[in-house]
């Protein structure tokens, strides 16, 4: 079951892709049980609902669904949070030792974008970065939680991201800050779908980057240091976590920051996968210094 949303932003519509026997897959539409995924949809074990409305036939097929546009398959979040260095060899890679607590960090939730949808490179940018990473999806509220398995039963699912980061003015100097290098337009792509959690095991999931077809990124969610249940548990120590919130856990070795790779450029193209949760692709333009934010497609 991987949910969906689907349509130009602002007007994207919540479906359900089913894979069939022979690999063949079904898209139907949500809109008898929601106008949107979204906080109230996923508070409400909209997700179950989900699943007993295709058990007895009851969502019409989305005859146009191929034609339509992907959005992230969770309408804009109330809050996004990053996680750093969650990869022992991206820290090492980065100059860092690897963290003993998680580092967190916030992104506003209107950098939010589709998987598909073309990446603004910021006007003055030299060292745009790539990051797949696993996303957690918060399915109920998670505030001063007692126990990582508590934390466990409010993921709702997973996502694949894409935490494309500037590094110039993220690091370097007195005027580098995370929230500088992390929160600018269409840096977070969502999806293309969302896996419920009891879908799929988390803690294994391989994740691969490319750009402009050559590989970059291969590596596993079985070597977090912090696994996703952890990071919620550790996160409601700190902030409230509500329904449709993202959790990015963070993204392994292989970014340009490790001075392998060049950074990117206008007209190149990134990839990036999460095994059993889809696989995106950006395109990079340099976005006018006027109104780098105009058009920029969001959810």
């Amino acid at each position: 079951m991987k949910i969906m949303r689907l349509g130009e932003p602002g007007r994207e519509q919540p479906a359900v892709l089913v894979d069939a026997a022979g690999g063949a897959s079904r898209c139907f539409s949500l809109l008898p049980l929601t106008n949107d995924i979204d906080s109230r949809f996923l508070a409400a074990g909209g997700l179950a609902k989900v699943r007993e409305a295709l058990a007895i036939g009851a969502l019409p097929l989305l005859e146009e669904a191929a034609g339509l546009r992907v959005g992230s398959p969770v309408a804009r979040p109330g809050t996004v949070v990053g996680i750093g260095m969650n990869y022992a060899a991206h820290a090492a890679e980065s100059g860092a030792e690897p963290p003993t607590i998680p580092v967190v960090f916030l992104k506003p939730s209107n950098t939010v974008t589709g998987p598909y949808d073309p990446a603004p490179l910021p006007p003055r940018s030299t060292r745009y970065d790539w990051e797949v990473e696993l996303g957690i999806v918060i399915g109920r509220e998670a505030s001063y939680l007692d126990s990582v398995g508590d934390a466990a039963a409010c993921i709702a699912g997973y996502v694949t991201a894409n935490d494309l980061s500037e590094r110039e003015y993220q690091l370097p100097g007195a005027a580098g800050q995370w929230t500088k290098g992390k929160s600018l337009p269409g840096s977070t792509p969502l999806g293309p779908w969302l896996v419920p959690a009891q879908d799929i095991d988390g803690g294994a999931l391989p994740l691969r980057s490319w750009v402009n077809g050559e590989p970059r990124q291969d590596s596993s969610s079985s070597e977090l240091i912090f696994d996703a249940p952890t990071l919620v548990h550790h996160c409601s120590q700190y902030m409230r976590l509500e329904p449709g919130d993202v959790i990015l856990t963070g993204t392994p070795q292989g970014v340009a920051l490790s001075g392998r790779f060049p950074y990117l450029q206008p007209g190149d193209v990134v990839e990036v996968e999460v095994e059993g949760l889809g696989r995106q692709r950006q395109e990079l333009f340099r976005a006018p210094a006027a109104a780098a934010a105009s058009g920029t497609p969001r959810a």
